[in-house]
């Protein structure tokens, strides 16, 4: 097998005439030139130059070589020219969301940057924040759209946690109810809504495992304690429940699915919420790090409101 390697110093040998100025070309010793020459010659079984003390020339064979050395080389820089093009014309930016929220929030602000920004492939992954914080510290994804139930942020200015974490607003969790249910009857003229308390005889049903612990806390808060009867992973499957009569719901405001025979009403305060908020590594950089910006300014100018019930 020929080494292209030592094609491309008999092709600078060529060029230049002689070892000496084609190892200054190289940066390499005479001497370096010479082995590399006499290596080619070797594994070819044939001799590529002829030494004189006016420097050298090319063998028959040698030409040849030099020849293939021009195409690969011209080969292997247009190669280099697509590939960069390749990358300038398709960025990456992976973005990771929990499902309600990419649900709601992305669309608009992915339509919008996908009109200004058509070179960038974008890549989205269902993600919940324990699984897309990580992605994101990692360099897994570029930015997660991500949510936390009571208590401070995952990560705030000065922290360890190498991210920055940016708040798009509360998303509030109401529950609903069959339209014909007597609370619905009941609240819905009411200009107070109602406390947890006060539908504390009703069966519960959690639209996700995450948010029981909340949903126990705040009944502890009011000084009861709740049945729940099932903990959905989905928050459709949790409204079709209620639509069943099997209890009612609780469920974010980005989740819920607007129906003809559901109402969503709005608890007392202080009434449970999630805190939304996208999520940066602070090592971000370069090209794509700007893009991911880009996005989140989007998504924080969209705001986090939900659908109207």
């Amino acid at each position: 097998m020929i080494d292209v390697q030592r094609l491309a110093v008999l092709r600078e040998v060529a060029r230049r005439g002689s070892f000496n100025q084609a190892a200054q070309a190289l940066h390499c010793t005479p001497s370096a030139v010479s082995q590399q020459i006499a290596a080619l010659e070797r594994g070819l079984g044939a001799p590529v130059v002829e030494r004189s003390t006016r420097g050298v020339t090319l063998t028959d064979a040698g030409r040849l070589l030099v020849e293939a050395a021009d195409a690969i080389a011209a080969e292997l820089a247009d190669t280099r020219q697509r590939i960069d093009r390749l990358t300038a014309e398709r960025t990456a930016l992976t973005i990771a969301t929990f499902a309600s929220g990419g649900r709601r929030l992305l669309p608009a602000a992915l339509a919008a940057f996908a009109a200004d920004h058509p070179e960038v492939e974008l890549t989205v992954l269902e993600a919940e924040p324990e699984e897309s914080l990580p992605a994101v510290r990692e360099g897994r994804a570029d930015l997660a759209l991500a949510y936390h139930l009571d208590g401070p942020p995952p990560s705030r200015p000065g922290d360890r946690s190498g991210l920055d974490w940016t708040p798009l607003g509360a998303d509030p969790l109401r529950v609903v109810l069959p339209v014909r249910h007597p609370a619905a009857i009941r609240y819905r003229d009411r200009p107070e809504p109602p406390h947890l308390a006060e539908l504390a005889d009703q069966r519960w049903i959690l639209g996700c495992r995450k948010s029981a612990g909340q949903l126990a806390h705040h009944a502890a808060l009011a000084g009861v304690e709740l049945r729940i009867s099932c903990t959905a992973t989905d928050y459709e499957f949790a409204q079709s429940l209620v639509r069943g009569g099997i209890g009612i719901a609780l469920i974010p405001e980005i989740g819920l699915a607007p129906h003809p025979d559901l109402v969503a009403l709005p608890l007392a305060e202080p009434g449970p919420r999630r805190h939304l908020g996208l999520v940066l590594s602070r090592r971000r950089r370069g090209h794509p790090a700007r893009l991911a910006e880009d996005l989140a300014a989007r998504l924080a100018g969209g705001g986090a409101s939900g659908p109207s019930t």
